[in-house]
């Protein structure tokens, strides 16, 4: 199947979101959509997706000019969408999930697993894929969940499929198990639109690319002729640092540790410190109990054993409020469903943190919260139209920056960061970084907890590396290398002369 979009527009009120956007895919090829939060990526797929209609332009699929009023036309065209939120019931079968409104019934209403058993199994073999469809979905890992939502696509008949982010939540393990199927999908004749912020596997996984700025393809080509860097460049319209971020700074005294913490089917016997301006990073593989630790850090994470000790002395964190009153905060990796309260809308997000001491009268002081919160707003450069308007409205880097916004309302004196800048794009990801280092160099600790060991290298002053819930080694300066990393978050020992 060949796709052709051509000449899409579309506004929103007076804001032009895209402009005469020309793109293309063929069978059997990956190409990449690329662009910051808000270039128009997600407009322009929710169009050839059926749930934006475009203001002009056409779409043409193997030269035939259709129209696509609904999710389900575009489905029934052959087109599919798997969105970065995966859409699976856990506590449902494999076999249940793609069949969902569309069961297959014996003769007296009786549902067919046996059917839909044997149908799920027929697309695992064309996807080369070793899956039982009995499985409970919540038994998968992320990887295999991904494939679930693809065999979906493929039982729908689907010839085009949209990758949103595919792999922001993947092992690297994880991330070849899901390329590997998508080369064996797109020997199959399948094309695949691959939108991410994550240029290497760009690199590594497309033919083709394309890429927005501001509502406009400002570049597009073989992938083959371009590179990382240029690819960055692109997207934020200027070059991009890919320099190492870490500065001499003065530190001061020890503000967060902990001595041997634990936790049953979490961490073992953790030991650690963080002073005062230094940027301290923990690394390894999804799984290794990095989040399970720091939650417990911060109040939410249950009971422990051992000491977290709070400038030295020995403090029981049990709540996030006595977290809070002891300067310690966090900004979680999930931000969907632990940093923003989708209700709320974008000034309440930015600043729940500060309402106890934000009152006037037994009420809470609006004038001054919107004071305070527009100073920030400002400093962190977050592109909205209105801080009355939904936490939704704006792109995942503005999200993320009204995250930080409300805990730089706290004060704190530890601040702890859980994947900073996952889904996040390359100009708002440089953004969060000079935020942590001003944050550093302000004197405040800071913990980054982070899957990419680039991010760790550029950013943090030393790294703790952890493996099945222990700390497998710590690294600093020209120690910190991807390989090194790796080798300890995989089970290798420290090599002689290194210290944790």
């Amino acid at each position: 199947m060949t796709l052709e979009m051509q000449g899409i527009s579309k506004s929103f009120g007076a804001n032009d979101v895209l402009r005469k956007i020309d793109f293309s895919i063929s069978g059997g090829e990956i190409t990449a959509l690329l662009g910051e939060n808000g270039a128009g990526k997600s407009t322009l797929m929710n169009i050839l997706g059926g749930v934006l209609p475009a203001d002009s332009g056409t779409i043409r699929l193997d030269g035939k000019q259709v129209q696509f009023r609904t999710p389900a036309d575009s489905l029934s065209a052959g087109i599919a969408f798997i969105h970065q939120e995966l859409n699976l019931v856990n506590d449902l079968a494999v076999y249940d999930n793609p069949f969902i409104g569309r069961e297959l019934n014996k003769k007296g209403g009786w549902l067919d697993a046996k059917s839909m058993c044997e149908k799920c199994s027929a697309i695992f073999e064309r996807m080369d894929i070793q899956l039982d469809p009995r499985t409970m979905v919540r038994e998968l890992d992320a990887s295999y969940k991904q494939i679930v939502e693809i065999a979906r696509a493929l039982l729908m008949e689907a010839s085009i499929i949209i990758m949103d982010e595919p792999t922001t939540s993947l092992t690297d393990p994880e991330i070849q198990r899901v390329f590997d199927m998508m080369r064996t999908l797109q020997k199959q004749g399948v094309a695949i639109v691959f939108i991410s912020h994550k240029l290497r596997e760009v690199m590594e996984i497309c033919t083709r690319y394309t890429v927005l700025r501001d509502g406009v393809v400002v570049a597009g080509g073989q992938v083959a002729d371009t590179s990382v860097d240029e690819l960055a460049q692109h997207m934020v319209g200027h070059e991009v640092r890919t320099e190492s971020l870490r500065t001499q700074r003065e530190l001061g005294d020890e503000v967060l540790s902990t001595v041997g913490l634990s936790q049953e089917g979490g961490f073992q016997n953790i030991s650690f410190s963080v002073r005062s301006g230094e940027i301290l990073g923990f690394t390894g593989l999804l799984g290794d109990g990095r989040s399970e630790l720091f939650q417990t850090v911060f109040g939410s994470g249950g009971k422990y054993t051992g000491e977290i000790r709070v400038a030295g002395k020995a403090v029981s964190i049990t709540s996030t409020r006595k977290a809070m009153s002891l300067g310690i905060g966090y900004v979680p990796r999930n931000r969907k469903e632990n940093g923003i309260i989708a209700d709320m809308n974008i000034l309440e997000n930015g600043s729940i943190v500060t309402w106890p001491r934000s009152k006037k009268a037994c009420l809470l002081d609006w004038k001054k919260i919107r004071t305070d919160f527009t100073l920030r707003a400002d400093g962190l450069r977050i592109k909205m139209d209105d801080d009355k308007n939904l936490i939704g409205s704006l792109s995942g880097g503005n999200q993320q920056k009204v995250v930080l916004a409300k805990w730089l309302g706290a004060d704190p004196r530890v601040l702890i960061f859980d994947n900073p800048t996952q889904g996040v794009d390359v100009g708002a990801k440089e953004d969060i970084y000079d935020i942590i280092l001003e944050l550093a160099a302000q004197g405040v600790a800071i913990v980054v907890l982070s899957s990419e060991a680039q991010e760790v290298i550029r950013l943090c002053d030393r790294t703790l590396v952890m493996y099945h819930g222990r700390v497998q080694g710590e690294l600093r300066g020209e120690k910190m290398t991807e390989q090194e990393i790796m080798r300890l978050a995989t089970g290798g020992e420290m090599r002689t002369g290194e210290a944790v």
